[in-house]
């Protein structure tokens, strides 16, 4: 994506607010996505798993968690990838880091 920085006032053009907040959408829609599907397998998963328990025996075995459990950590990944990037890097840390790469590269280029 081409960005037109404003250096001096440090602010993005318009159309580079459109692609970042297009960006951004295609990003929550994947999330959600991906939580929605999470959600109908492994509604699926139990409803197979408790039409085929034996009577008297209990559904509460580790082996009928584990796909819920496993896919759930990639779940709270995505969502950590999503909603808190701000929260380990701080805010506008590409920008910034964009800037100093660029201060970098301007002042060994002159010496």
């Amino acid at each position: 994506m081409k960005r037109n920085y404003n250096f001096e006032f440090g602010e993005f053009q318009p159309e580079d607010k459109y692609a970042a907040a297009k960006q951004e959408v295609k990003r929550l829609k994947g999330f959600y996505t991906h939580l929605i599907v999470y959600i109908a397998v492994n509604t699926m998963i139990v409803f197979i798993n408790i039409r085929d328990l034996d009577p008297g025996e209990s559904y509460f075995k580790i082996e009928n968690f584990f796909t819920a459990f496993v896919w759930g950590v990639g779940i709270v990944a995505h969502g950590f990838s999503v909603f808190l990037p701000n929260w380990i890097f701080g805010r506008n840390w590409e920008d910034r880091k964009i800037r100093e790469l660029m201060d970098k590269e301007k002042s060994e280029k002159w010496e």
